[in-house]
């Protein structure tokens, strides 16, 4: 028996490029550099960021292309929001605005209150959240068991001044040491990704990545990282925008800057806009196109990351990734895409795993048929 278990893992270890002796000098090099690179994180906000690059096996093999996903969601918080939400809370204390023991104030229906959460608590700072009243009870419990102060409130447009994100501005105004970080139009946050994730999708391709593509929200990470990659790259990047249904930014960056009314919606939670954030303001000369993409082409590729990949991605990150497929697809064999997969599925199971929810929102039919083993919810 034991000798059997040596021969196993000797050949396991041949497929890793490991050698099986005792010693430090005969682990992986790769494993060793990595370590060392990473340290010891000082706290929970200072191991934010250094996320790796997954190559997706099956998507890459199809388009003849290197696809990769970055995965944000091994982030201490679990999201890619991570990053905006330490850059809002340092950008303040580097402004003076919040000292020791203050209040953070935000309006967020997602992932942002949930970095903040973190975050917050990681620093010593109260976290005041304003979100729509639409958003589960489950993501209210969340915050609140992280230690935030929830307001749900009656979900209304922007420019109505009981929008969550005025009445977070308004609440701040009226506490002493607070700030209201302002994730939409404060470029703190695009800031995050021109000085972290950008350098990582950089550096871990060793400068061979030839586009980008994500969707946005706020506008901070696909801004961010365009502006490092076209940078650093001297614009030899090609840099997309995907959107979903019910978005405005699709047809404003398709035709040059023309800005139309909202209509519709989408099933991807955290993405898409009705409007031009600061964060987004002057990227319509930068972005190289966009990509409509289908709640259809989410949700198929939410069950395909899963069986193929063994990636258990929310639907704003399958639509990402078959963004990725589809600017391979335009660029042609041999070029490296990169996206991001911004969070998991834990948040969203009960829907995105419920036959009840998929034929609710007529999207069981997207969901191809020997995939339907993972529709394990009523």
């Amino acid at each position: 028996m034991f000798r059997h278990s040596i021969r196993t893992f000797a050949t396991s270890a041949r497929r890793m490029d490991i050698v099986p002796v005792a010693g430090s000098k005969h682990i992986n090099p790769q494993l060793i550099a990595i370590s060392k690179a990473q340290g010891i994180a000082k706290g929970l906000s200072d191991a934010v960021g250094n996320t790796p690059l997954i190559r997706l096996n099956r998507l890459s093999e199809e388009t003849g292309c290197e696809v990769l996903g970055k995965a944000e969601f091994m982030n201490p918080g679990g999201s890619v929001k991570d990053r905006a939400a330490l850059f809002l809370v340092r950008d303040a204390e580097n402004k003076g605005l919040l000292r020791p023991g203050g209040t953070v104030v935000e309006g967020t229906a997602g992932n942002t209150g949930i970095g903040l959460a973190h975050v917050c608590r990681s620093l010593g700072y109260q976290l005041v959240i304003y979100m729509p009243d639409t958003q589960s009870q489950g993501k209210i419990d969340l915050l609140r068991l992280l230690g935030a102060e929830v307001y749900p409130v009656p979900a209304v447009a922007f420019d109505n001044p009981q929008n969550y994100n005025h009445q977070a501005k308004r609440h701040a105004e009226t506490l002493d040491n607070a700030v209201w970080t302002d994730q939409f139009d404060n470029t703190a946050n695009r800031r995050a990704h021109l000085l972290s994730t950008g350098p990582e999708i950089w550096h871990q391709t060793n400068g061979k990545v030839n586009a980008f593509t994500c969707a946005t929200g706020t506008g901070g990470t696909l801004a961010g990282v365009t502006h490092y990659l076209k940078d650093v790259s001297e614009g030899q990047v090609k840099c997309f925008l995907a959107d979903p249904p019910g978005s405005v930014l699709h047809s404003y960056f398709s035709s040059g800057g023309k800005l139309i009314d909202r209509s519709g919606s989408s099933i991807t939670e955290g993405i898409g806009q009705g409007r031009i954030t600061d964060n987004l303001k002057g990227e319509v000369g930068v972005i190289d196109g966009s990509l409509h993409i289908s709640d259809e082409k989410s949700i198929e590729m939410v069950y395909r990351c899963l069986d193929e990949e063994g990636l258990y991605l929310g639907a704003s990150s399958a639509l990402n990734v078959v963004a990725a497929k589809e600017v391979a697809e335009k660029l042609g064999k041999g070029n490296t895409v990169v996206t991001i997969l911004c969070d998991g599925a834990y948040r969203y199971a009960e829907r995105l795993f419920s036959r009840k929810w998929l034929e609710e929102k007529k999207l069981f039919s997207a969901v191809p048929e020997r995939l339907h083993k993972y529709i394990v919810l009523p």
